[in-house]
């Protein structure tokens, strides 16, 4: 697993990059564990209402997160990236996020593509401009998948999640930060 690089993050216990938590778990595999198990827990609720707007992501963030991080649904606050590639930095995620979601309000949230591969093409440009900007400390790749499962059902599709290929999907994800969607185009489209 490709770990974050950061700079010195009062999130996590001291001299470690373990997150804290509400568990008070200081094992990172354990914590993996019980945020899945929360994660998959809250999956079962009904989903937050909002907007479709940035305030709404948070909120759907605040939703899975809750159960382990104080901080579940808040904005970033330290520079983060994984890799050579670094994650927009904390003083431009609001007004980048906002942008972006102004317009995916001005592309009808994918609504009305039409076509199977006109909405593949659309939502990884969404995905990669969010995982771009990636406006939380962690959690933002399973919040773009329920995210993207919204907007693919808005569109009148269904995401089949049982395709979701996490390898080829992270190395896409990857190659999106560079500008290359195709392989992420190929990955939704597999999916829906």
């Amino acid at each position: 697993m490709v770990r974050y690089n950061a700079v010195e993050d009062p999130l996590c216990y001291p001299g470690t990059h373990v997150l804290r938590n509400k568990a008070d778990i200081e094992d990172q595999e354990q914590l993996d564990q019980f945020e899945q198990l929360m994660f998959d827990s809250r999956a079962t609720e009904a989903l937050p209402e909002g907007n479709w707007d940035f305030a709404h992501y948070r909120a759907l963030h605040h939703h899975f997160f809750q159960d382990v991080y104080e901080w579940a649904g808040n904005i970033r606050t330290i520079r983060t990236g994984k890799g050579d590639n670094w994650f927009g930095y904390p003083e431009y995620i609001e007004p980048e996020a906002k942008r972006l979601f102004a317009q995916l309000a001005s592309r009808e949230y994918l609504a009305q593509t039409g076509k199977k591969d006109a909405f593949a093409e659309d939502s990884a440009w969404f995905l990669a401009e969010i995982n771009a900007i990636h406006p939380f400390r962690e959690g933002n790749g399973r919040i773009q998948l329920v995210f993207l499962t919204m907007l693919a059902r808005n569109a009148g599709y269904e995401i089949d999640e049982d395709q979701l290929r996490p390898g080829p999907f992270l190395q896409a994800m990857i190659k999106s930060f560079h500008r290359e969607l195709a392989p992420l185009v190929n990955e939704i489209r597999r999916m829906i």
